[in-house]
């Protein structure tokens, strides 16, 4: 292969060809990267299919403890009625033993925090919000787990198909340096180290099967799907400023910093004045010690409670929680930061990739010549058919190369769709 790269350099193109090779590249770069991002041509829901069953009901669990959790913490600051019934029995009588019963309903509830009420609700809300996209990305992630997997084992596969070719190559030079060094025209120091690639290519065919059985165990703990029947997905690119608009990672900090500002509003407001209203009902047998005229066994007690809570931490406790709401709002701000320069490193490698693949498709377009000549030349008695079948397995190497590089494309690419909300 380094031989056949050399003589490609040297022999093949011309300074005026590689020149125009290189405009077409920088044109063909600009109208590659004119759109951005990751995304599928299936929607996003239907890509959830590639994780198991009890995966997507584990999600279904978190997603439903979530409503019901905010749900909850959005009510808190409504008190609960109290319900008390109680009898008692004394004997301080001689003659008898007295029995007295009660049924009371009481509440004593908040009706003005200074705003508490308010930004607890508010904070329910962006708390829900913050982990909600907390659990899609989550789920997000682990989609894009399973589905990288499947563009691995494709590519590995593929790589061994590539390793093949390249051992059959090797089996030929071996039997060709055979040849040449028993006829004494070459050092045995050249059949050795032809036998000892083969070696190393067939160490590595091995190894290549071990990392394909990694590859299906890892696949098999995220689907009960069977990776062989699976259609990968195409992943296609939309804009930058859509893949920061729809980042689920940005979504989630942008609302822990307002839930982290809702918080702090609360923390102030509770060491503001607050109004509770009280009241209790009672419906109780009259008490034999005290029983006169007037006495009713059914009444109504009400009224109001204005409290303001006088902390030596106070100023402490405030100052905390906006301190957590500045640092979150940085977080934002940081994120931000890390999206760009996550896109930018994906759409240089991008870049490369592409070349890497034209470069590919120059060597297959060489290689398809020189197996033509070779041909020709082994009809006409002056190649041999080793000469041939390793100028075709070459050429069908570069046609793989291709293959191999375009996946990963994929894979690079799936590390952003794995971040986005909506994949259409």
């Amino acid at each position: 292969m380094k031989q056949s790269s050399i003589s490609y350099a040297n022999d093949e193109f011309s300074s005026a060809e590689s020149s125009r090779d290189l405009s077409l590249l920088s044109h063909y770069s600009l109208v590659f990267f004119s759109i951005f991002l990751v995304t599928f041509s299936v929607h996003a829901d239907e890509l959830s299919d590639v994780l198991s069953d009890n995966k997507n009901i584990l999600f279904d669990y978190e997603f439903q403890t979530n409503e019901l959790e905010s749900d909850k913490l959005s009510k808190s600051w409504i008190d609960p009625i109290m319900l008390q019934y109680s009898r008692t029995y004394s004997e301080q009588f001689a003659d008898r033993t007295t029995q007295t019963g009660s049924f009371t309903v009481g509440i004593d509830q908040p009706i003005f925090k200074s705003g508490g009420i308010y930004f607890a609700i508010k904070y329910a809300q962006a708390l829900r919000g913050a982990n909600e996209a907390e659990i899609k990305l989550k789920k997000r992630e682990m989609i894009g787990s399973a589905v990288k997997l499947l563009f691995e084992m494709k590519k590995l596969k593929l790589e061994q198909k590539k390793l093949a070719l390249l051992i059959k190559n090797d089996v030929i030079d071996i039997r060709l340096k055979r040849e040449s060094y028993e006829a004494g025209l070459i050092d045995s120091s050249f059949l050795d180290q032809a036998i000892l690639k083969r070696n190393q290519d067939e160490t590595q065919h091995l190894e290549m099967e071990v990392s394909l059985m990694t590859l299906e165990q890892s696949f098999t703990l995220l689907s009960d799907k069977d990776p062989n029947t699976l259609k990968l997905p195409k992943l296609k690119l939309i804009s930058a400023e859509r893949y920061k608009g729809t980042n689920l990672e940005l979504t989630r900090d942008k609302l822990r910093a307002t839930e982290k500002g809702y918080n702090a509003k609360m923390t102030w407001a509770k060491y503001l004045p607050t109004v509770s209203l009280q009241g209790r009902y009672t419906d109780a047998d009259p008490n034999p010690l005290y029983e006169r005229p007037g006495l009713e066994e059914k009444y109504w007690t009400y009224g109001f409670t204005i409290s303001m809570p006088l902390n030596i931490n106070t100023f402490s406790d405030i100052e905390a929680s906006k301190v957590a709401h500045l640092k979150a709002q940085t977080e934002v701000i940081e994120r931000k930061h890390t999206i760009d320069e996550e896109y930018k490193l994906v759409k240089n490698k991008l870049r490369i990739i592409e070349k890497k693949i034209m470069l590919a498709r120059k060597d297959e377009n060489l290689y398809n010549r020189l197996y033509i000549t070779t041909r020709n030349l082994a009809k006409a008695g002056e190649k041999t058919s080793f000469d041939t079948a390793m100028m075709r397995n070459s050429l069908q190497v570069r046609k793989l190369d291709q293959k191999i590089y375009r996946l990963d494309k994929q894979i690079e690419l799936i590390g952003l769709y794995t971040k986005v909300a909506n994949a259409l």
